[in-house]
């Protein structure tokens, strides 16, 4: 039975680390096009579409999705679950917790330095941003949080897992086109985004699991060998 359960993992893993090489691919190929301005065409145009649904009540219900995706709030809720976890003595989950926060924020301004893309300004923006543009923040780090905490939720409520990860998608995919719908970014911007947040986030993942695992392989071996002593 356990070695199917390792298999069953193993195979789960490479299937992480398998999308995680895609979206780093797709991160690339996107990338290069906006360096070569190759995508202005496509941006353009759907944002106009999508300026054309604008409403007053739709503007305030993206305004609210988009304060979802800010960065002190996923601030607040990350140091929220580090601080959780770490009182309940699940140490390796808060350092992830911690380490997949700081590096996702970190990564985002080193890429938004590194590019230096112009937002739109195709209309007035109801918000006011200032920074760089590509990839969006909102939506890499709102997949890293919100990603961490359905992977965690998921894992402990198992039988609502698939409502857990549908609710925690729809959530992160409502951010982004929020972004969109508000103008603040282009759809390169927020497709970079969420690739270069998957990435970093089956990154922790699977360290994470890799590092619990190591633990409890650890732990038994340190179970059989004091057993064996004391029966000697």
């Amino acid at each position: 039975m356990r070695s199917k359960i390792r298999s069953l993992i193993s195979i789960i893993r490479l299937t992480g680390l398998a999308v995680a090489a895609l979206a780093m691919w797709a991160f690339a190929t996107i990338a290069q096009e906006v360096l070569e301005k190759e995508t202005y065409a496509f941006d353009t145009s759907i944002l106009l579409d999508l300026r054309k649904l604008h409403t007053p009540l739709r503007d305030r219900v993206m305004l609210g999705f988009t304060f979802l995706g800010e960065p002190n709030l996923l601030l607040v809720i990350c140091l929220s679950l580090v601080i959780i976890l770490w009182v309940r003595k699940h140490r390796s989950s808060a350092t992830t917790i911690a380490i997949a926060g700081a590096g996702g924020i970190g990564l985002n301004i080193l890429l938004k330095k590194l590019f230096s893309r112009a937002r739109p300004q195709l209309w007035e923006r109801p918000v006011d941003v200032r920074f760089y543009s590509f990839p969006s923040g909102h939506a890499m780090v709102s997949m890293v949080i919100y990603g961490l905490l359905g992977y965690f939720l998921a894992s402990r409520f198992p039988k609502q897992r698939w409502w857990i990860y549908s609710l925690t998608i729809l959530l992160v995919a409502v951010i982004g086109l929020s972004r969109l719908y508000l103008g603040v970014h282009w759809p390169t911007d927020i497709i970079a985004g969420y690739t270069a947040g998957l990435v970093w986030l089956i990154s922790c993942i699977l360290s994470l699991e890799i590092w619990q695992q190591s633990c409890s392989s650890f732990s038994d071996s340190k179970e059989k060998f004091l057993s064996s002593n004391r029966h000697q």
